[in-house]
C-alpha cells in the first residue's frame, strides 16, 4: 500500500520542507506541519509553485496539478460566458505555457508543445487552439508521458517494418524525452495495422511500471479501425470520455466550465472587492490610524513560500519602527 500510493515520496519531501523551515515551524510545532502537509497532500494543493520534479514524481501529484491548472484556468475557455469580458477564448502554445508556469515556474516547454501537437496534427506550433482541446491533449501528455514515449517508439518499428519483440519502457522520469519523428522513408499519414499496434500496446501496458490507459479501453479504440497514425491514436485517447472518466482529474467535457464550489468563492471576492470600493470615499475621511492593520487570521502552511511571507512581515515591522522613531 505505501509504495502504491508512494507514500515514502511525500514522507521525504515533509521533512525535506521540515528541516528547510524549522526555525518558522518550531513556533507551531511539528506534529501541526506533518496534518497540514498531508492535508495539502489529500486536497491536491501541495503541488502550487513547486518544482516541476515533484509536479510529476507521482500520479496523484499530476492528477492535482491537472486538476488545479483546470480550476485557475478554465474561464479562458468560456466563449461569451460570465467572464468573457477579461478571458480570451483562443491562445497560442507558448500562451498555455506561460499559464502553465504560474503554477510551476519551471514547467518544462517540451511537454507544452507535444500537447499542442496532439491537437494541431504536427502543424504550425503557433496555431490557435480552444482551452478545452488543449486541456484534454495536455493530460494525456503529461499524465501518460512515459508511455506515450513507449508507444512512439514502437509506432515508428511498426512504420518501419520491424514487429518489436521487446517493449521499451523508459527508464527516467526527467522530462527529457526523444522528439517524435517518423522514419522519412515511410508515409506516417497511412499509419499502422491496428491490431497489431494493439497487440504491441497491450504488452506494454502488462510490463510497464508508469501509467498507462486502460487497455480495455485502448482495444476498444484501435478494433473500430483498420489502421491508426501516431497523432491519430493520441487524439483518440484525448477525446475519450471513458479515459477521462478512468484518470479523474477533469470533468466530463460538457461539465468543463462548471465549478460550483469556485465560483461561489469568485463572487464572495468580487463582492468583497465592490464592497471595498464603494466604502473607500466615505471612509476616506475617517481617521486611518484606527482601522485594524489585519481582518483576517494568518493561515500557516508547512512550504517555503511561508518563510519568504514571514521574512517580508519581519522587514516590514521594522521599517516602521524606524519610521517611528525618527517621526519621534
Amino acid at each position: 500500500f505505501a509504495a502504491q500510493r508512494h507514500v515514502l515520496t511525500y514522507m521525504e519531501d515533509a521533512v525535506s520542507q521540515l528541516l528547510e523551515n524549522r526555525e518558522d515551524i518550531s513556533q507551531y510545532g511539528i506534529a501541526r506541519f506533518f496534518t497540514e502537509y498531508f492535508n495539502s497532500v489529500r486536497q491536491g494543493t501541495h503541488i502550487l509553485f513547486r518544482e516541476f520534479s515533484f509536479v510529476q514524481a507521482t500520479p496523484h501529484n499530476r492528477a492535482s496539478f491537472l486538476r488545479t491548472f483546470w480550476r485557475c484556468f478554465r474561464t479562458v475557455g468560456k466563449n461569451g460566458g460570465k467572464y468573457s469580458s477579461i478571458c480570451c477564448y483562443l491562445l497560442t502554445a507558448q500562451e498555455y505555457h506561460c499559464l502553465l508556469q504560474l503554477l510551476c515556474p519551471d514547467f518544462p516547454m517540451e511537454l507544452t508543445q507535444k500537447a499542442a501537437r496532439i491537437v494541431l496534427m504536427d502543424d504550425a506550433m503557433d496555431c490557435l487552439m480552444s482551452f478545452s482541446d488543449f486541456l484534454f491533449a495536455f493530460q494525456i501528455q503529461f499524465y501518460y508521458s512515459e508511455f506515450l514515449e513507449s508507444v512512439a517508439a514502437i509506432y515508428q518499428d511498426l512504420l518501419a517494418g520491424k514487429n518489436p519483440n521487446t517493449v521499451i519502457v523508459p527508464t527516467s522520469s526527467s522530462g527529457q524525452h526523444r522528439q517524435r519523428q517518423p522514419p522519412n522513408d515511410c508515409n506516417p499519414l497511412e499509419g499502422v495495422e491496428a491490431s497489431l499496434f494493439y497487440q504491441c500496446l497491450e504488452s506494454l501496458c502488462d510490463r510497464s511500471k508508469y501509467s498507462c490507459p486502460p487497455s480495455a479501453l485502448v482495444k476498444e479504440m484501435l478494433s473500430s479501425v483498420q489502421r491508426m497514425t501516431f497523432y491519430g491514436f493520441l487524439m483518440a485517447l484525448a477525446k475519450d470520455q471513458g479515459i477521462n472518466r478512468a484518470l479523474g482529474a477533469l470533468p466530463d467535457k460538457g461539465d468543463l466550465f462548471l465549478d460550483p464550489a469556485m465560483d461561489q468563492e469568485l463572487e464572495k471576492l468580487v463582492a468583497q472587492v465592490s464592497g471595498l470600493s464603494l466604502s473607500g470615499p466615505a471612509s476616506s475621511s475617517a481617521d486611518t490610524s484606527n482601522m485594524p492593520v489585519r481582518n483576517s487570521p494568518r493561515i500557516n502552511s508547512p512550504w517555503k513560500p511561508l518563510h519568504h511571507r514571514r521574512k517580508m512581515d519581519a522587514e516590514s515591522e521594522g521599517s516602521n519602527e524606524e519610521t517611528d522613531s525618527s517621526e519621534n
